[in-house]
């Protein structure tokens, strides 16, 4: 377990506390989502707020947390959905129409003049962070990177905020060159770096993994499923905490120590079969702070 200082941002007239940066990656139906409602149950008692922007549908999952029990999100809980719009049948139907008339240089040319405005989803997802409007009772927050320390800012998930990225850059074109990849990444990896490094709000992130083969080795290992293979390495030095979500029959997980994932931690140890409940975290971040 890696020994930390508290973590502190000084200001002119102020020192505040910097929150941990955490990221919850794992497979699909893992309890990433469902998690969250612990960061809210501890949010709650400790005197904090939670802003969740859903970029795919967790929304759902995220109040069943609550509701399941009879009860509804605590007033220190806001959210904001922000979808990425998925490539319209007409759209489809004339990159079909390309595919089967034009070249393959004349495909990689071909530049999509749709994709900008409302096609734009990862320009709305920035738009969204510049002032976080809640969704519940309408109440304006302001931008992310103003957010206190006092107030945690949850992403759900990176999965669709990379699709975003990469539809910015190509819109309906059936494919995407080195370059393409280049654009969408930097674009992804600046806001990411914002995110981790710009505020000093605790910030949370849930990701999909994806599994890679070691063609030397035969080993396989899993990664943070983002923009191509090239940012699985880079993210995951961005966070103070990656943790691999698992599930074993009905039952869920976290995990620190699993063999073949990059995983990393500054609260927890490495080991298996942690309970997910975030206020492990919290409450361990809390007191290397000196209390919050």
């Amino acid at each position: 377990m890696t020994t930390i200082t508290p973590a502190s941002l000084v200001t002119k007239d102020k020192q505040v506390l910097v929150g941990p940066k955490i990221c919850l990656m794992g497979l699909g139906g893992t309890g990433k989502t469902y998690a969250i409602g612990t960061l809210c149950d501890w949010a709650d008692k400790n005197g904090f707020e939670v802003a969740v922007l859903f970029t795919e549908n967790g929304l759902e999952t995220l109040l069943g947390y609550f509701r399941d029990k009879g009860k509804e999100p605590p007033a220190c809980v806001y959210w904001h959905q922000q979808g990425t719009r998925p490539i319209s049948l007409k759209s489809l139907m004339a990159t079909a129409d390309n595919v089967g008339k034009l070249s393959y240089e004349a495909l990689a040319k071909s530049v999509d003049g749709n994709r900008g405005g409302d096609n734009n989803a990862f320009w709305k997802i920035l738009q969204s962070c510049s002032n976080f409007k809640d969704d519940r009772t309408g109440k304006e927050l302001g931008p992310i990177d103003a957010f206190s320390s006092r107030r945690i800012f949850v992403m759900d998930s990176l999965t669709e905020t990379s699709n975003a990225a990469m539809k910015m850059q190509i819109g309906s074109r059936p494919m995407a060159s080195p370059g393409d990849y280049g654009v969408a990444q930097n674009n992804l990896m600046n806001f990411l770096r914002l995110c981790t490094q710009g505020m000093e709000c605790p910030f949370v992130m849930t990701a999909h993994v994806d599994r890679e083969t070691d063609s030397i080795t035969q080993s396989t290992k899993v990664m943070i499923k983002a923009i191509g293979k090239a940012l699985a390495t880079e993210i995951p030095t961005l966070f103070s905490d990656i943790i691999y979500t698992t599930r074993d029959g009905a039952q869920f997980w976290w995990d620190t120590a699993a063999y073949g994932v990059d995983t990393k931690t500054r609260s927890l140890g490495y080991r298996s079969k942690i309970t997910p409940d975030f206020a492990q975290v919290m409450d361990i971040w809390a007191k290397r702070s000196g209390g919050v």
